[in-house]
């Protein structure tokens, strides 16, 4: 059954793409080195432009995009340098007074946006806010109130919730604008967005009596799957599955580990990892060989012969500067008309 349920994940994740738009901000209080408003956007998890109160960095693509569209593009600029930094810098300061803290570094964050699956046209909107390093409010968009996790955002909750206007603008942007302008995005951007990369792939191990991880770095887009197989069957005991994580390249990577413990040498040619990218039809298979395992018992090896040979070399030269000082010693002149005699430049 358990095979059965992968099998199905695989099939779905192999089928149906989702996309996201999703907008970070962070703002501060207090004496920190951050700008008061940071605000990323963010395509598919891969940033599409920064903002603060001083600086518009969209990537190449975004303001290409952007200088078709100057209206969207002069929002943004308004949003960023004027409207943002006002609203946060004025709610950080009634929460501060409603929980009565003092005026020492407050981060709050908001995460907005959508996830859009391009097969099923499901649109699923978020807004949600964190306040220093906890859930504090978020808005449900099914039943159009706020949710307050957080017991200390209960009169924001009841304050929000009375206004009415400002829901509905939340409700419009999540599930009208927002979708419309990730069309646009991925529209515009698709030779960049909508790219495959194929990552490489290793095999790594700490020792010898340590997990096998299969290592995949490079890969684009996030949407891949990486398991262990066993005589083509795929592997769920003794395996330790990781994140997906993002490079600083904008590619990805991921790993996933194999406890090799029971395992004989003779069956390990009976094991092989398998990496699956969405849009790419072939698998890379990589076989577990224990020739192709980098460890990280190579590294103390050859420091250890490095320090080795250093020290062979210092021995020598020691040896070297004893026995010519022993030399000078006993060339040395016995008194001090000898020393003269060799001074002598007509001897």
């Amino acid at each position: 059954m358990e095979k059965l349920f992968l099998l199905l994940l695989l099939c779905l994740g192999s089928s149906a793409v989702k996309h996201s738009l999703k907008y970070v901000l962070t703002a501060s209080s207090g004496d920190t080195n951050l700008p008061p408003v940071v605000s990323v956007g963010l395509i598919d998890d891969i940033q599409a432009g920064y903002c603060d109160k001083e600086s518009l960095q969209p990537r190449d693509w975004v303001k290409n995009y952007l200088d078709t569209d100057p209206q969207q593009l002069e929002s943004y600029k308004t949003h960023c340098h004027e409207i943002l930094p006002n609203v946060f810098k004025a709610w950080i300061s009634n929460v501060k007074q409603r929980l009565n803290q003092s005026d020492d570094v407050h981060i709050l964050q908001r995460i907005s946006g959508l996830e859009w699956d391009d097969e099923t046209g499901e649109v699923v909107g978020f807004l949600q806010f964190g306040y220093d390093g906890e859930d504090f409010i978020s808005l449900d968009l099914n039943t159009l109130t706020w949710v307050a996790p957080n017991p200390l955002a209960v009169v924001t909750k009841l304050t929000w919730d009375a206004d009415k206007a400002r829901i509905k603008h939340d409700q419009n942007f999540l599930t009208r604008i927002c979708p419309a302008r990730l069309q646009q995005y991925l529209d515009y951007g698709r030779s960049s967005l909508q790219r495959t990369e194929l990552p490489s792939v290793s095999l790594l191990q700490k020792t010898p009596s340590s997990p096998v991880s299969c290592h995949a770095t490079g890969f684009y887009p996030h949407r891949a799957v990486m398991f262990w197989r066993k005589d083509g069957e795929d592997l769920h005991e003794d395996v330790d599955q990781g994140e997906i994580l993002p490079n600083h390249d904008e590619t990805f990577q991921m790993s996933v580990d194999l406890d090799i413990s029971s395992v004989t040498p003779e069956d390990w040619r009976r094991y092989d990892c398998v990496f699956q990218l969405s849009g790419v039809k072939e698998d890379v298979v990589t076989k577990l060989d224990k020739a192709e395992i980098k460890t990280n018992e190579e590294k103390p090896s050859n420091v250890s012969v490095s320090i080795i040979t250093a020290v062979v070399a210092l021995t020598l030269v020691l040896i070297a500067v004893t026995g010519f000082m022993v030399y000078k010693k006993k060339k040395a002149p016995d008194n001090i008309s000898e020393l003269s005699e060799n001074l002598n430049p007509e001897t």
